[in-house]
């Protein structure tokens, strides 16, 4: 009895998983430079800091305070703050 391997049908990946690996490479090449294993030119940092505010969400600050009728933690307040590093 022979036994077959499962072929791939899709031999390309869509659109969204071209800009995941893509994002994930900017991520991997920051992580290399900030534990010294490469060395990044400030225009190449910006740039991969440029791409990766496209690609990635803005982290958001959410303040919880407060308690509902039942004592259980309500959400009273959510605050969105956008911090421009180009500012800091």
């Amino acid at each position: 009895m022979a036994w077959r391997m499962a072929t791939r049908k899709n031999l390309s990946h869509d659109q969204r998983t071209r800009e995941k690996i893509r994002t994930s490479q900017l991520v991997n090449r920051l992580e290399k430079s900030a534990f010294g294993e490469v060395e990044l030119t400030t225009g190449q940092i910006k740039s991969i800091e440029i791409l990766l505010k496209k690609a990635l969400p803005d982290l958001s600050a959410i303040t919880l305070s407060g308690t509902g009728d039942d004592g259980a933690l309500a959400v009273q307040q959510i605050t969105r703050r956008v911090i421009d590093s180009a500012h800091d």
